[in-house]
């Protein structure tokens, strides 16, 4: 039997990152595919060099879909049969109240969070759909099942992945391709440094005083609904840490 290929977005860092490791431990061929270069050729070499299985890179900016379609249709030969796709190149950026908020990062989450998914699945899922399989997950968060004060762009954002998780599903069933939604809650990785434009004070603060998920969490829950029976689909998965029963709540230990 032929190792299956995953195509995972947003793979240069954080929950991509961790995903690649843990596909690749367990028999995937990868393809890597992410802004920065230098990152995504070292985890290609590691992911082969250490598991034995393809891996390649492809390198692009989600926001432009020519570029996106362009990166994917040089890809090697190996890599046109994808047989999971993990959309989870994703950002918030700026933390404000809607009569406040910047412009410009309400652009680089839209055109991310949305229309990066949207031109990823536009490319890959014609080819599962013909082939009669696939499994696609889709890298939601809490904030899309629930809003809270000053995340009002980036939870609009992940409100649409979840709409599209559940439209794709309908969509694709049939096929039969499988759609999975994760929505985690605080996982410790760069999203709150990039949020607050590389303060990294302002980010560890983020996560001081209470045990976050970590990125292996939800790649080990990624690996999970991916390998369920073929009759077996996974709708949605809502992981919180312990100390955060919903968005607005934390309960830090205080010393």
């Amino acid at each position: 039997m032929m190792n299956k290929t995953a195509f995972i977005t947003g793979a240069s860092a954080g929950i991509g990152e961790a995903t690649a490791k843990i596909l690749a431990e367990n028999g995937y061929n990868i393809i890597l595919a992410a802004r920065r270069k230098e990152r995504i050729d070292a985890l290609c070499i590691e992911l082969s060099a250490k598991y034995n299985v393809k891996a390649a890179a492809c390198i692009f900016d989600v926001r432009l879909k020519e570029h996106v379609f362009e990166a994917i249709d040089a890809l090697p030969e190996w890599c046109k049969e994808v047989d999971v796709l993990v959309n989870n190149a994703g950002l918030a950026s700026g933390l404000s109240t809607l009569d406040k908020g910047n412009l410009d990062d309400w652009e680089q989450m839209i055109d991310t969070n949305v229309k990066g998914l949207l031109y990823v699945t536009r490319k890959i899922a014609p080819g599962m759909l013909s082939r009669g399989r696939g499994h696609i997950v889709n890298i939601a968060s809490i904030a899309g099942k629930e809003v809270y004060a000053n995340g009002n762009v980036y939870c609009s954002t992940k409100f649409a992945v979840d709409a599209l998780n559940k439209g794709m599903r309908i969509e694709f069933s049939a096929a039969p391709v499988r759609v999975t939604g994760i929505y985690p809650g605080a996982v410790e990785t760069e999203f709150s440094l990039v949020r607050f434009n590389g303060d990294e004070e302002r980010a560890k603060k983020v996560y001081e005083g209470f045990d976050s998920l970590m990125a292996i969490d939800i790649a080990d829950a990624i690996l999970y609904a991916i390998t369920r029976p073929a009759h077996v689909n996974i709708n949605e998965l809502i992981i919180m840490p312990t100390a955060q029963p919903i968005p607005g709540i934390i309960h830090r230990k205080i010393d």
